[in-house]
């Protein structure tokens, strides 16, 4: 038989995703305005899901080596980047970002330097996941 989960654990994952995601939204779309000066809403959604994604990585493997898990993330976010460049971009052709002349793009929508970054960006990002497990959540690895 299954243990119930008291009533203050359910709130507790209630009020997880949600803030979870509002932290990538905001967190990606003020970076991307202190970065380039201007960003696009839909930047939000990419921000909120690659930061649901890195948070339920560091859940899952918490041991896993850091560099690991920041390679996994920048991986991650640069798909997410391709999909939602090949979709606003260039089907929709809202022309939020254009990396073609940057070197080793893939049409214009992800390149080798960003997804560096992406992985630069992902180890202190792993490190908030933790953070946020830790004393927020109260979660421990």
């Amino acid at each position: 038989m299954e243990k119930e989960e008291p009533l203050e654990e359910h709130i507790q994952h209630l009020a997880e995703l949600p803030l979870l995601l509002l932290t990538g939204g905001v967190g990606y779309y003020a970076a991307e305005l202190l970065w380039r000066g201007h960003s696009h809403w839909s930047m939000s959604v990419c921000g909120a899901v690659c930061f649901l994604f890195i948070y339920r990585l560091n859940q899952t493997y918490p041991h896993a080596r850091l560099w690991l898990r920041a390679l996994q993330s920048a991986l991650f976010i640069t798909a997410v980047e391709l999909a939602a460049g090949c979709l606003l971009n260039r089907w929709l052709g809202l022309g939020i970002w254009d990396y073609s002349g940057l070197p080793c793009q893939f049409l214009g929508q992800i390149c080798l330097p960003y997804s560096a970054l992406w992985f630069a960006i992902s180890i202190p990002l792993c490190w908030l996941c933790r953070l946020m497990r830790r004393r927020i959540f109260l979660e421990d690895d």
